[in-house]
């Protein structure tokens, strides 16, 4: 499969990614985390939690890091409302701090999943890491501890994030316009 030949409009580029990485690094350390465990909910975190987890240890913690990966989405753009555990969290979390690292708090269904999923199964405390946040589209009431970026009410990609398995690649988040076909696939970055 090629990736599709459309316009990317960049919405936060990788310089700026990176600074704020670093200041959610040092936000998180003012936490002073015990026994952190990181866990990054795939698939669209993966940039952002591994970015983040070498800001972390910039700043001097050591967390551990495993992976969880959640859907709502499966191949729409559109959230199902139903979250599913296609592969769940094999280390131990009872007593520990767990950080939960997402790309995007929309609804807020994934975030509050898995953060009562963790805490069910015995975590001191469960804090979350967003990249993006868009406030008007919450369906539950969530609000991350660490928020990256407030994003408009648009689709992005971009920065691990896709549509229909596109687009991840981008090293910074960007909104495609599907309507305008060009060979400058990532317009302006």
């Amino acid at each position: 499969m090629t990736t599709p030949a459309h316009r990317v409009r960049v919405l936060f580029d990788e310089s700026s990614i990176a600074r704020r990485n670093e200041e959610l690094a040092e936000a998180v350390r003012a936490t002073q985390p015990r026994d952190l465990l990181v866990v990054a909910v795939l698939k669209g975190s993966f940039m952002f939690a591994a970015d983040l987890l070498r800001a972390m240890h910039r700043v001097g913690l050591t967390p551990q890091v495993e992976f969880v990966h959640l859907s709502s989405y499966r191949t729409g753009t559109v959230s199902s409302g139903q979250v599913e555990i296609l592969r769940d969290v094999q280390s131990e979390v009872r007593g520990r701090d767990v950080l939960l690292v997402d790309d995007i708090l929309e609804s807020g269904r994934t975030l509050v999943f898995a953060k009562d999923l963790l805490m069910a199964r015995g975590a001191k405390r469960v804090l979350s890491a967003v990249l993006l946040e868009k406030p008007g589209k919450r369906a539950v009431t969530i609000e991350a501890d660490f928020v990256g970026f407030t994003c408009p009410d648009v689709f992005v990609v971009g920065y691990g994030m896709d549509a229909a398995h596109a687009y991840r690649q981008l090293p910074f988040v960007g909104v495609v316009d599907f309507d305008s076909p060009d060979p400058d696939l990532f317009g302006g970055a």
